[in-house]
């Protein structure tokens, strides 16, 4: 019987196959033991989750103490349904391996587990209370709807309550009592095409309860008579010299009681205090403002300036503030933020071009998926961010699935700016397709309760510089209207982007940005043109389509039928492809031009190996087109790579994979974004060199050759004393047309300091046969080819070896492995495309996540370089270094500890 087939009969009958309760999750059955302090915020950090359908009481029943939960199911805080139902191992077989997921998807199958209502259940301990205190339920975002009942009372109905991103807070106090209370939630399931929640599109499934659940989870807030709400900062920086900043505080005092009050808010922003007392009438709101013209202290001189990566360091300054009354503390709140200027205007091509602290960058991004059951993991997403910064980017783009707060205080920690919006495709645009469907006025509220609950989430983080109001379309003229409104009552500073394709809004003038493609496979010259998705302007999402995992993560996700056809038959189609969409279900694109330029694979491991090396190449040369022009007479401005990491296992779009294990595209990114960086350019064989730091570099040296596949070395040119100022290009060098070279050849740059320390090394294997492109037939996923570069020789390379020295050391919890590979001088071939990895112990798995220096590395006999990987110390096996190549047969070494480094 077929996997698939035993999972749907698993789901036949309303989970049939459903395991009880996991003992683990016990202790979620306890109370949530909730603190008596005014200002203390206690998340809900564990539900029970019942399907309606089974739990068919009503919520002034189900919210009461007593009622009994027994066969519901303990999941964390967050959790949709079925991310809960994944703690509970509720399927027998990992929804992620081959098309397992499409038995959960089909309602025939799983007994319609997703179409009807699922209860959200919690209990929670509150102590007895002073006089005016006052207990209130903050909702951070609802996918789809939900009816909340506190102990047997309705609080609040799906027709308020509902969106992915409102925040809603309702006052509950004089229902609850000291002990034990409880709280239910009847979630109601969401249609992303009926509903302002969460859709997929082509880049991944859908899954199969559509986000259903608190996704952003749901807070109990203890506060006095006055509530603290929305603190923010607004920086008035002074341009070009940075040499002064002006603060202005702003915080929402609001009186929750039914007697007026005199609210003493007091505390300290940038180590600066403030102080202010406010009346309060019975149920009045108030924004409170501290400003230099109130507190001299917030004009703050030589202030600690918040940079991007690369470009600077990233500090925080704290806010922290509270509210009296009749001297007895009512709330608290805090928050950080950072001192930046953040702006952006079009270049005369009409290119949005983004400036911080006045100085102009080049946006290098990614667009973020999160997981696609909206899991919430603390420590991946913490590596993910340390995955950015290795990368090199310095962008985050997120076309909806809009992150939580952790997500924006670690970008703030790293330095990655993000450029929010909302996403394309669904009910978002619905009303901006001809044809689609007007929005309610329920629609329009949603959508302002969204933006102005974004607004506030995001205006204190120096990471976030813009929010995209539409993204495949601009929003029609009331939405635009109403999200350009919301802003500037939100305090927004920041630059609003109509759409990210060419269009505008009245409100938000021209986008400046373009999508013209390609979305799937085109050789890496296409990104020197001066045409669709050449690198000019603004590419709000772009790339060459397939990124094929390591082969360790094929078998992961993969059958070995899906296997055998992914190397074999490139007409078939790949659930990992596209669950849905025709259009990339196959992978016909790129492995036609796999098989032309490189030669028809043999095996799905040379066809692993193939795809890295095209992977890696393509990857490189899309950012390193636009390293090229960022400072040209018709710059290049900004590029986000479509996309940056995947939603679950997938064969497409990401510059590191599900598992998170590095491969080609991860390698290639990395070599393209170094911080000083020497490239080749595919359209005018010139040598560039590239600085993305605002530091100027003085007396670097360049060497550029050009071999044959023999190693024959056609081409020798030292370049000495060369000056890059920051944040600039400088070409030094253009390659001349160069006889007697094989058909297949490499170029090999060297970029090193003044003391001769190395700072960039780049290899190119390219072709005298050039890849033609079909501009005319071009559409918009893709660019077709005429003619396809001929690099089948590399497959004559003749076997080599590399010496591998490798040492670890203990520093904090890290494990960090230093490998120098050295090819002999007596060596008769180039090593090619050496990758090295690393395992816990002889038999162990990958060390991941991990973060290397440099990998995928070439080298010729007589050369060595020295690489170092960091990843998270776990278990006693000593590690053990994997190199292997594209001519280079696996070998392994132990990798023995050498000292310990206590930090």
């Amino acid at each position: 019987m077929q996997t698939s087939t035993r999972l749907a009969l698993c789901m036949m009958g309303a989970l049939a196959c459903a395991i009880a309760p996991a003992a683990h999750a016990q202790a979620s059955r306890e109370p949530i033991r909730l603190a008596a302090d005014a200002g203390v915020v206690t998340p809900v950090d564990r539900w029970q989750i019942q399907d309606s359908a089974k739990a068919q009481q009503g919520g002034a029943d189900i919210s009461l103490p007593g009622y009994s939960t027994k066969e519901w199911y303990p999941v964390s805080g967050h959790a949709t349904v079925m991310a809960g139902l994944l703690e509970n191992d509720a399927f027998k077989h990992d929804v992620f391996y081959s098309d397992n997921l499409r038995a959960v998807q089909v309602p025939e199958a799983s007994g319609n587990l997703f179409v009807t209502p699922w209860w959200y259940r919690t209990e929670f301990t509150l102590p007895k209370a002073p006089a005016g205190r006052h207990t209130l339920l903050r909702t951070n975002g609802m996918i789809a709807s939900a009816d909340v009942w506190v102990n047997g009372h309705q609080v609040a109905d799906h027709a308020d309550l509902a969106g992915a991103y409102p925040v809603h807070e309702f006052d509950v106090t004089r229902w609850l009592h000291a002990d034990t209370n409880v709280l239910a939630m009847r979630v109601y399931p969401g249609d992303p095409r009926m509903s302002l929640s969460m859709g997929w599109v082509d880049w991944n499934p859908t899954p199969p309860d559509n986000n259903m659940g608190p996704w952003r989870g749901v807070d109990i807030v203890q506060t006095g008579p006055v509530q603290l709400s929305f603190p923010h900062v607004l920086s008035t920086l002074s341009l070009p010299d940075l040499s002064r900043a002006a603060l202005t505080v702003k915080v929402t005092a609001k009186n929750l009681d039914t007697a007026a009050h005199d609210a003493t808010i007091s505390g300290t922003v940038a180590g600066v205090a403030v102080q202010q007392t406010v009346h309060l009438a019975p149920g009045q709101t108030q924004v409170v403002s501290f400003s230099p013209s109130t507190t001299p202290g917030l004009a703050l001189d030589h202030p600690n300036i918040w940079w991007p990566i690369g470009m600077g360091d990233h500090p925080l300054y704290p806010l922290e503030l509270t509210a009296a009354v009749d001297g007895a503390t009512s709330d608290k709140t805090e928050a950080t933020f950072g001192i930046r200027s953040a702006s952006s205007k079009l270049t005369k091509q009409g290119y949005r071009q983004f400036f911080i602290n006045g100085r102009p960058l080049l946006i290098r991004g990614g667009g973020w998926a999160p997981d696609m059951f909206l899991r919430d993991d603390p420590a991946r997403m913490e590596a993910e961010f340390s995955y950015i910064a290795n990368l090199g980017l310095n962008t985050i783009r997120s076309e909806g699935k809009l992150e939580n707060q952790r997500f924006y205080d670690l970008a703030d920690r790293h330095g990655i700016l993000i450029l929010a919006g909302w996403e394309c495709c669904d009910k978002w645009e619905s009303a901006a397709k001809t044809g689609g469907a007007p929005w309610t006025d329920a629609d329009m509220k949603v959508a302002k309760d969204s933006m102005a609950s974004e607004a506030r989430l995001l205006r204190n983080h120096p990471s976030v510089i813009g929010f995209f109001i539409g993204s495949d379309n601009a929003p029609p003229p009331a939405i635009a209207r109403m999200y350009a409104d919301t802003l500037r009552e939100e305090d927004w500073q920041l630059p609003v982007i109509s759409a990210a394709v060419p269009q505008a809004t009245a409100e938000a003038g021209p986008s400046g940005m373009k999508m013209a493609g390609p979305y799937d496979w085109i050789p890496p010259s296409y990104w020197y043109a001066d045409k669709l998705g050449g690198a000019f302007g603004f590419d709000s999402e772009v790339s060459a389509g397939a990124d094929i995992p390591r082969m360790e993560d094929l078998t992961r996700m993969l059958s070995p039928q899906e296997q055998e056809a992914l190397w074999k038959y490139p007409q078939a189609r790949q659930f990992h492809a596209s669950a849905d969409w025709s259009t990339f279900a196959v992978l016909t694109p790129f492995d036609d031009a796999l098989a032309h330029r490189y030669g028809a694979p043999t095996s799905l491991a040379d066809y692993v190996a193939k795809a890295q090396l095209d992977n890696y190449d393509n990857v490189r040369a899309q950012f390193e087109a636009f390293n090229a022009r960022m400072d040209a007479a018709k710059p290049a401005t900004g590029v986000i790579y479509w996309m940056l990491n995947n939603a679950w296992p997938s064969l497409h779009w990401h510059l590191y994979d599900y598992y998170m294990n590095p491969a080609g595209a991860y390698f290639g990114a990395k070599k393209a974004n170094e911080p000083v960086h020497i490239q080749y350019s595919y359209d005018t064989r010139d040598i560039v060199l590239v600085n993305h730091t605002l530091e100027d570099v003085r007396g670097l040296k360049a060497h550029v050759r050009v071999r044959n596949l023999d190693g024959d070395v056609r081409f020798d040119k030292q370049l000495q004393d060369i000056d890059l100022g920051g944040n600039r290009t400088r070409t030094v060098a253009r390659l001349p047309v160069i006889a007697g070279l094989s058909t297949a050849y490499f170029v090999e740059l060297d970029l090193t300091g003044a003391d001769g320390t190395p700072v960039s090394r780049n290899v190119y294997w390219l072709s005298t046969r050039p890849d033609v492109l079909d501009w005319a037939n071009s559409n918009w996923y893709l660019t077709p080819l005429t003619q396809y570069a001929d690099l089948t020789a590399l497959r004559s390379l003749p076997v080599a070896t590399s010496d591998i020295h490798a040492t670890t050391r203990h520093e904090g919890h890290d494990e960090v492995t230093t490998v120098t590979l050295s090819v002999p001088a007596a060596s008769k071939a180039v090593a090619l495309f050496q990758h090295v990895s690393i395992h816990r112990g002889a038999h162990g798995d990958l060390a991941l996540p991990i973060r290397w220096t440099d990998n995928d590395v070439t080298l010729w006999p007589g050369e060595s370089i020295t690489l170092t990987a960091r990843y998270a110390m776990q278990g006693t096996a000593e590690p053990v270094v994997e190199v292997s190549g594209w001519n280079v047969p696996a070998r392994t070494v132990p990798a023995a500890v050498t000292q310990d480094t206590v930090h």
